[in-house]
């Protein structure tokens, strides 16, 4: 499945992402182990996502990015999430598996299977994710590994 649904909500975005003004984005930064650090380091982001130009995040990280107003925030190197169940249908995007909270209406999307996680959080103004995911998926793709055999 390219697409996603339609019906995101702003509510499961409030807490993670809020702009500072005009100029940076507030993005919580993970805490991640230096190996992760390290792969996410090497994360190759673009500078224009779903046609929108990459902004300042505070504090500072090479974890973070945020693109657009309101943005669409990565952070690369957070944990498996928490609402993940091993039983539920992930969205596939170009052989990628992302799990999407919440289940119902997703906002955010945490990419599994890869030696560090990268949550994208995407505001309903840009439904449906698929193309920002896709994009996301690229660069996650080209420089961090993939897990394991059946490790999530």
């Amino acid at each position: 499945m390219r697409r996603g649904a339609a019906g995101l909500s702003l509510l499961a975005l409030a807490p993670l992402v809020t702009a500072c003004g005009a100029g940076a984005v507030r993005v919580p930064v993970p805490k991640a182990d230096a190996a992760t650090v390290k792969l996410c380091e090497g994360l190759r982001l673009p500078a224009t996502l779903h046609g929108l130009k990459r902004r300042d995040t505070t504090p500072e990280s090479p974890l973070t990015a945020a693109w657009g107003d309101p943005a669409i925030a990565l952070r690369c190197g957070v944990p498996l999430p928490s609402t993940y169940r091993m039983d539920e249908q992930l969205m596939e995007v170009n052989g990628l598996k992302w799990h999407g909270y919440p289940h119902d209406r997703p906002v955010t999307w945490t990419l599994l299977g890869r030696q560090a996680y990268v949550e994208v959080t995407i505001p309903p103004k840009y439904a449906p994710p698929g193309d920002t995911l896709i994009e996301i998926g690229q660069a996650v793709s080209a420089t961090i590994p993939v897990k394991p055999e059946n490790q999530i």
